[in-house]
């Protein structure tokens, strides 16, 4: 099994042990992600940095798994023709992608971002929505799966209902998520000024509610090879 975005690996740790893996290879870019993934390490449990975008195998994976991590690269078509060349005959592509980018709370985010108070701090165009810039559409990766050669598949968009107390929570929510492509290029000074002018423009939007559904939609996406 092959975790590409394994981020802190508990998720990791929880499918290899649900799955039986007998080896696992867990991939994350961030090398402080990957520190804080070790402490499951295991024998046949490693965990390494690397590109999942340009990531492939010997063709010998029974597994390979991303959840939540392929929307953060390019060029979709590409990255999974190569993570179906790491399979073997009969292995399996389980992948998860949000799906939200045309949801207020990423809307709203991306205009804060253009706004005279916070335009000129990112240095030309902030980082797009990777949601929006690099997702396909549920069809799309339906014919793409068909075309490298998956003649068993599902691809199915869901739509997650997540009450929460309030619209203010969804805030919270996506500061440490879609928030933080700004934060990368915004000086430290301005990331509280951010999220005060992001609050303020999305409860505009989305309104002030106690509770508050936050409608969340994802792809998930699985096919085995023959």
């Amino acid at each position: 099994m092959v975790d590409l975005g394994c981020g802190d690996g508990d998720l990791t740790s929880e499918a290899a042990d649900r799955f039986g893996a007998a080896r696992l290879c867990a991939i994350d870019s961030s090398p402080a992600m990957i520190e804080r993934a070790r402490r499951h390490a295991a024998p046949g449990r490693v965990y390494e940095s690397g590109d999942i975008a340009s990531w492939s195998g010997a063709g010998d994976v029974d597994l390979v798994f991303a959840n939540a991590s392929l929307q953060w690269v390019p060029d979709h078509r590409g990255v999974l023709q190569r993570w179906t060349a790491a399979l073997a005959p009969g292995g399996q592509l389980a992948v998860q992608v949000p799906a939200n980018g045309d949801h207020p709370s990423h809307l709203v985010a991306n205009e804060v971002a253009a706004s005279p108070a916070f335009r000129d701090a990112f240095g030309g165009e902030p980082r797009p929505d990777p949601a929006s810039a690099n997702v396909l559409r549920p069809e799309e990766y339906a014919e793409l799966l068909h075309g490298l050669g998956y003649r068993r598949q599902h691809v199915r968009l869901q739509v997650y209902a997540h009450v929460l107390a309030s619209s203010t929570d969804v805030v919270e929510w996506v500061r440490g998520t879609n928030l933080t492509r700004f934060f990368t290029r915004l000086p430290t000074d301005l990331h509280e000024p951010f999220v005060d002018a992001y609050r303020t423009a999305l409860l505009e939007r989305i309104g002030e509610h106690e509770p508050y559904l936050y409608a969340f939609k994802r792809i998930l996406m699985w096919a085995r090879q023959e």
